[in-house]
């Protein structure tokens, strides 16, 4: 079974938690449709891996605070060709955090999500279809930004920004 079979079943078999998020399958299923949506050159919108990090004792998770989007987000990022979005979660995590030694939660999806990311020099307004994965850090992990971000910290869960799909993960997080 390739990649974007998984992502495919994944998606079949994935339970959406509200009305929104369910809102979201139909929209992924068709845009898997397209040759290249694992490609950031499909203007209209394309498939990016995230990773929801919780700290050992699941009370904490890694936030970034994102240079281009001046907000609070989980690590993630582009695709770039890539089908196995869990492998480009891990690489994003790696790259933005400095975590690599990070176990994985769940089995499969923790969450989608589609939002917009505004024009930005030569590059147009377009959707992210977000796949994530939840992530639990070791004991005394070692967190290190990079240049994507102002900040990395440990936020408390009843400190995360009001944003929907963040406070979408907190509820999903405490029914682990």
């Amino acid at each position: 079974m390739t990649d974007r079979q998984i992502l495919k079943k994944g998606l079949a078999n994935y339970a959406p938690s509200d009305p929104v998020e369910a809102g979201y399958v139909p929209r992924f299923e068709q845009l898997l449709r397209h040759p290249d949506c694992y490609k950031r050159s499909l203007a209209s919108g394309h498939l990016t891996a995230s990773c929801w990090v919780l700290d050992h004792s699941k009370t904490k998770v890694l936030l970034l605070h994102h240079a281009k989007l001046d907000k609070w987000l989980q690590p993630g990022g582009h695709a770039d060709g890539d089908e196995n979005l869990l492998r480009v979660a891990t690489k994003e995590l790696s790259e933005e955090t400095g975590l690599t030694d990070c176990v994985l939660l769940t089995e499969g999806i923790f969450d989608i999500d589609i939002h917009l990311i505004p024009e930005r020099k030569n590059v147009p307004a377009h959707d992210h279809f977000d796949v994530r994965f939840a992530f639990v850090a070791p004991p005394n992990a070692r967190i290190n930004k990079n240049h994507e971000s102002h900040a990395l910290a440990w936020v408390q869960l009843s400190e995360v920004p009001p944003e929907a799909s963040l406070q979408r993960m907190v509820v999903k997080t405490s029914k682990l």
